[in-house]
């Protein structure tokens, strides 16, 4: 059986320290997972940093473990940032699980001029909750030991500001007339994808990305839903960069 993962905070963890695992993440093992002592299990602080080791002992708080290694995520050269239109329905919760199953670095939710859904002030941070809580345990059932940001809500400007920091920024559009798997991409720094709403960008939105600096790609002959698209475009991304190196 896959050994589970579940995060806490980790100070400085080394070989034969004993962790506790409370909280919500300690209840969960005990009471819903049932482990038991002797079962091996992985804590991960969220950042990349996780620990492996045996149950020592359980109660209805949580479990303690006996670290027999201390892992690390290698460090990667690139960093992928997906800006996702706010989608409606369980589609937002689709695009954040699977962007973070494949090793997406940060998310951020933008409100695009065709997005249906709308976040009032009022809903910004339960929204964010929501995806944060989506990434959380997408990361914990794919066994990463680092949990993908997910930032405030951006606007149009916001993104055209960002833009102009990465060191490419590729913009999700049908009518693109270049395929991203022609691109070249940049060998370290930050790249960021944008992925449009369901009723895809306005003009306007597509001349402001490219006067920041964006570049329009295509990566599928069909019309992709807005809870695929930025999937497609990580995968296409981290291929390319595998055959440039």
């Amino acid at each position: 059986m896959t050994e589970p993962l579940f995060l806490a905070a980790l100070a400085a963890p080394a070989v034969g320290q004993v962790v506790e695992l409370t909280g919500d993440e300690g209840r969960h093992a005990s009471a819903v997972r049932r482990l038991r002592a002797g079962e091996v299990v992985l804590i991960s602080d969220g950042n990349g940093t996780a620990v492996r080791g045996p149950v020592v002992s359980v109660d209805k708080s949580g479990l303690s473990m006996t670290v027999q290694e201390v892992l690390r995520e290698p460090e990667r050269p690139v960093r992928y940032v997906a800006v996702q239109a706010l989608p409606k329905g369980d589609r937002a919760e689709q695009a954040v699980e699977m962007l973070t199953e494949l090793g997406i670095d940060e998310i951020v939710p933008w409100q695009a001029e065709r997005s249906v859904v709308k976040w009032a002030p009022d809903r910004v941070e339960r929204g964010l909750t929501r995806w944060r809580a989506t990434a959380r345990e997408a990361a914990k059932q794919c066994r990463r030991f680092s949990v993908p940001a997910v930032t405030t809500p951006m606007t149009t400007a916001e993104l055209a500001l960002r833009i102009a920091q990465t060191d490419l920024t590729v913009v999700l559009h049908e009518t693109a007339e270049t395929r991203l798997g022609t691109f070249t991409l940049p060998p370290i720094g930050e790249i960021m994808f944008i992925v449009g709403p369901e009723g895809g960008l306005t003009d306007e939105e597509v001349a402001a990305f490219a006067a920041a600096g964006g570049r329009t790609a295509l990566i599928a002959d069909a019309v992709l839903r807005t809870s695929t698209a930025g999937v497609v475009a990580l995968a296409q991304l981290q291929a390319l960069a595998v055959r440039d190196r």
